[in-house]
């Protein structure tokens, strides 16, 4: 079993940073073979992917609503992974869940090819 616990979010204002952390743990957590993301929910809306890297941090994917302005990295050492979010708009406003893909190093962006998530950190932002 791998738990994922996410840090980091709050209340910004538009324009703002903040860094979001996922800790992970667990017997069964391999670092390198296993790629994360994270996506995220805004009331009344479906979850949506956010960004993916892959299992050594060599690559990752991003939403085109988040490209240039947030970062995925990973510290396997560490077995977390960080959302760095800059330039925050309005509409980025939601839960932020990290999540594991437990057989495979790749990206992706598809929800369902994630087995395990996070309980979810609010982030919000103001006009």
């Amino acid at each position: 079993q791998v738990q994922l616990v996410e840090s980091g979010g709050g209340l910004v204002q538009a324009g703002d940073s903040l860094r979001l952390s996922c800790a992970a743990s667990g017997r069964t957590f391999s670092n390198n073979a296993n790629a994360m993301g994270w996506f995220r929910q805004a009331p009344g809306k479906e979850r949506e992917f956010v960004a993916s890297i892959t299992g050594t941090g060599g690559s990752a994917v991003y939403a085109d609503s988040v490209k240039g302005r947030f970062t995925i990295s990973r510290d396997n050492a560490e077995k977390t992974v960080y959302l760095q979010m800059n330039n925050l708009k309005f509409e980025d406003a939601a839960v932020y869940y990290c999540a594991l893909r437990s057989g495979s190093q790749y990206a992706s962006s598809a929800i369902r090819q994630y087995d395990y998530w996070g309980q979810g950190t609010q982030v919000t932002v103001s006009s």
